[in-house]
């Protein structure tokens, strides 16, 4: 288990993303956290950004008491703010939020208001994520990502169909008119902006009935929410954005039958195993493997969310289609071939060169 300690090559690194988010000395910026933050990080921003000459306040609330039938993990809808006027207030008038709760507030119910500002001021908003120092200082954001990352979002803003493949058998059609495009580098410049560090990904989230089709998922796959690699084949059959059939043997299929019935025996709906968002990976400096070298406490998975050429198929909450639940998973997949209106943007987990960089001045 690695120690968390002040270092500093991680002040460094927090310092260089506060830089790439342009905050200047004299900014007021809060600093988001619970009770159950990853202390070293909320520390590291603090130090950082007072030695950046910015104005620093923190906001810190006591984690909820569990309110779902199962553990929860990685949803980036943290329900710790609890709709707290007084703290949807304070945040609203920082120029910058960073965001150090434990599950984060990337699709927390408060987040549209904190970013309409109040009195003159619209903040922005960078979730860290509940990672050790060390992944954070190995992913400290490129500046080229975002080039790459705006690309895609547009590509994917202007497609109609995307069509997965894999040898192994996946075979899914999404149709993505009507649906809300979204994308992080791991900075934000820009009033009302969100990111997360680490980022590298551009994703969307389908309207409903939008996707259907078989999605394969083969050993070295990953669900970030049990932080696994899978060692079974997992065969899932989508109808109408549903898992409707998950098919295979091994604990990996029992653990993935089990969490779901939970949410459908807690909600009396199977909005859990419907799609949330659908996306690739842009980040080269992203590792598949990482995961490996880490224990789980250490460990949120964000980067494996990122690394390039992954197609990353998400179930649970989605507000484009009307869909809300805290029942969630990220499950990266390598080897897939990804189509947008039949234009080959990833080719058996490789991203197609020159598909989404910017041509050369």
């Amino acid at each position: 288990m690695l120690i968390e300690q002040i270092e500093h090559r991680w002040l460094a690194a927090f310092e260089r993303t506060f830089m790439l988010c342009k905050i200047q000395a004299g900014d007021v910026v809060a600093l988001l956290t619970e009770s159950q933050s990853r202390r070293v990080n909320v520390d590291l921003a603090r130090l950082t950004l007072q030695r950046m000459g910015a104005q620093v306040f923190e906001v810190c609330l006591p984690t909820p008491a569990l309110s779902a039938p199962a553990p929860i993990r990685s949803t980036g809808a943290s329900d710790v703010v609890q709709n707290l006027v007084p703290v949807v207030a304070a945040l609203q008038r920082a120029n910058v939020v960073i965001d150090c709760t434990v599950e984060g507030m990337l699709h927390a119910p408060e987040l549209p208001a904190i970013l309409k500002g109040a009195d003159g001021v619209v903040p922005r908003l960078l979730m860290i994520s509940n990672e050790h120092p060390e992944i954070l200082e190995r992913t400290v954001p490129n500046p080229a990502l975002e080039g790459v990352v705006r690309n895609a979002m547009k590509k994917l803003r202007g497609t109609q169909h995307m069509h997965v493949l894999s040898k192994a058998g996946t075979d899914l059609n999404i149709q993505l008119k009507s649906a809300v495009v979204g994308g992080v580098w791991g900075f934000c410049t820009k009033p009302g902006m969100v990111s997360h560090w680490p980022g590298g990904l551009a994703l969307a989230f389908p309207a409903a009935g939008s996707v259907n089709g078989t999605l394969v998922m083969t050993p070295g796959d990953v669900n970030l929410t049990f932080k696994r690699y899978v060692r079974d084949t997992i065969h899932l059959t989508i109808e109408n954005d549903t898992i409707t059939r998950i098919d295979g043997e091994g604990v990996d299929v029992d653990m993935m039958r089990s969490y779901y019935q939970t949410w459908i025996d807690k909600e009396g709906h199977r909005n859990a195993c419907a799609v949330s968002h659908v996306g690739f990976g842009l980040n080269p400096a992203a590792r598949w493997d990482a995961m490996t070298f880490y224990d789980k406490r250490d460990c949120n998975g964000t980067e494996l969310r990122a690394f390039a050429g992954n197609f990353l198929y998400s179930t649970g909450a989605n507000e484009v289609a009307g869909r809300h639940t805290l029942g969630h998973f990220d499950l990266p997949m390598r080897g897939c071939s990804i189509q947008l209106d039949g234009l080959c943007v990833v080719n058996e987990g490789v991203l197609v060169q020159g598909v989404f960089e910017s041509p050369a001045p």
